[in-house]
């Protein structure tokens, strides 16, 4: 029961995300995960045992076929996005290859350009596509030419990265002199923080050999359930395929196990 709980939670998930409605846009993702975790319970063997499997995978997809066109109009939208960031991008080079000569601002202006009649309108039943172009005619007419003085003004960035890069040199820092990687581990463990006193190494080691073997190792065990869950969804949004075949897998094997266990009828032994 608890490994059909947590396939329900990983359709819930890509359902429910906190960060973006998955099936509006944005939310591609949470789409592409449903798909993986449909393609895994498709293969669930027809059996007695897997009828609940089988009735999820079938709401499952009439949640994908429902939402279908919505995701290849998004997933058209996301190409055209890394088209537009690729053509104001700097050329790069392979690995071992000159550098290129850098563009000039007419070069990228009649790249975009062409971007922009390549692109034409798009129909009424393509929102995501229609509101991009409408966006993106809106932005290029207004902060187009801004935007292209880095090409012809040596030292000027395109944007504002190596100052982001900065700041975070100095967060991380910042956490090394405190010795707090985040403050999430303040909001989270914050009630499994213990803190000690001591003026020298001894006095410290001796305190926490002090500590009961059981109950610290009751307060890990405590620690590593309540964190279970945050790993799964983790594993689930970094490689949601691999994470249900695995449940499945683990399913199977219960099963397998439960019809062994179970005595044959007339056998008294």
């Amino acid at each position: 029961m608890a490994l059909e709980t947590q396939i329900r939670q990983a359709i819930r998930d890509a359902l429910t995300r906190p960060s973006r409605k998955p099936l509006q846009w944005g939310g591609l993702a949470g789409y592409q995960q449903l798909v993986a975790v449909q393609a895994v319970l498709a293969d669930v063997p027809q059996a007695a045992e897997t009828g609940y499997l089988r009735l999820l995978a079938a709401r499952v997809q009439r949640v994908i076929d429902a939402h279908q066109e919505r995701a290849a109009d998004l997933a058209r939208t996301h190409e055209w996005l890394h088209r537009i960031a690729a053509c104001l991008a700097p050329p790069a080079a392979p690995p071992g290859a000159p550098q290129p000569a850098a563009r000039r601002s007419g070069q990228v202006r009649a790249a975009m350009e062409g971007l922009l009649a390549e692109f034409g309108v798009a129909p009424a039943w393509q929102p995501a596509q229609a509101a991009l172009e409408r966006s993106w005619r809106r932005l290029w007419r207004t902060w187009g030419p801004q935007l292209l003085y880095c090409y012809d003004v040596a030292g000027l960035p395109a944007d504002n990265m190596q100052l982001e890069g900065v700041f975070g040199q100095l967060r991380r820092a910042q956490r090394r002199i405190s010795g707090c990687k985040s403050t999430a581990p303040l909001r989270e463990l914050g009630q499994c923080q213990i803190l000690l006193r001591a003026g020298s190494q001894e006095e410290l080691l001796e305190q926490l050999q002090s500590v009961d073997v059981a109950t610290y190792r009751e307060q890990r065990r405590r620690l590593v359930a309540g964190e279970a869950g945050r790993q799964q969804l983790r594993r689930l949004h970094h490689d949601p395929c691999r994470t249900i075949q695995e449940l499945v897998d683990r399913h199977t094997a219960r099963r397998e196990a439960l019809t062994t266990a179970v005595p044959a009828p007339g056998n008294t032994d």
